[in-house]
């Protein structure tokens, strides 16, 4: 699948100039970016599609732990490209510009992801299934709310660590206005049955509403 290139998301951080179509990831394409497009326009480890399908057959490219086959395979927030041959590991971000920006991490780092909880399911025996942000499903007996984020192992599935949705801990804002401003919130209102978050951003108030926010570490 292929877009023209001034239709392009604002979030990619590439020319609007150039090719007159770009690949396209192959789903949740709102939210993502392709694989070919980080590693051959903003990485620039490939020149093409051919050469990058000879080294995703090698299995030199990870994504979040997995090897990777498919070149439009689609990145979003936080996810985690391992470079085989390179032994590079770059993490997805969003920067105060709404651009998105690779953060190249250690591998420690790269063993873990953070996900937000964007919805939940009750099944048998106390398990609850998690719905989280990407589309990523998991079943836990933990109790975590809707909103909250969590820090998951990526190998096994296992959550390692929940933050919380309250007061001092730190947020990004990932859709609206403010998107790609990071913070702590100093006071969370209610306003019936939404949040919104008075977060601290370059000592200004800002205010979000919960669901255009992720909580990070």
């Amino acid at each position: 699948m292929y877009l023209k290139r001034n239709k392009i998301p604002k979030f990619w951080p590439i020319p609007r100039k150039g090719t007159k179509y770009l690949a396209l990831a192959n789903h949740n394409q709102k939210e993502s970016i392709p694989l070919l497009i980080v590693l051959r326009d903003i990485l620039k480890l490939v020149r093409n599609k051919k050469e990058l399908k000879k080294v995703l057959n090698e299995g030199q490219i990870k994504v979040n732990q997995k090897k990777i086959q498919e070149t439009n395979f689609p990145l979003c927030l936080f996810d985690i490209i391992h470079i085989l041959t390179t032994k590079k590991n770059y993490q997805i971000n969003l920067s105060e510009n709404k651009k998105i920006y690779l953060k190249e991490i250690s591998d420690k780092e790269a063993e873990a992801k953070i996900f937000k909880v964007e919805n939940k399911k009750i099944l048998l025996k106390n398990q609850i299934q998690l719905n989280l942000m990407g589309g990523k499903n998991i079943i836990s007996t933990k109790k975590i709310l809707i909103g909250e984020s969590i820090v998951l192992e990526l190998k096994n599935n296992k959550i390692i660590e929940i933050i919380p949705f309250k007061e001092g801990e730190k947020v990004l804002v990932i859709k609206g206005k403010h998107q790609g401003y990071s913070g702590k919130i100093n006071k969370i209102k209610n306003l019936g049955n939404k949040k919104i978050a008075e977060i601290i951003f370059n000592k200004t108030i800002i205010n979000v509403w919960n669901k255009n926010l992720i909580m990070i570490k």
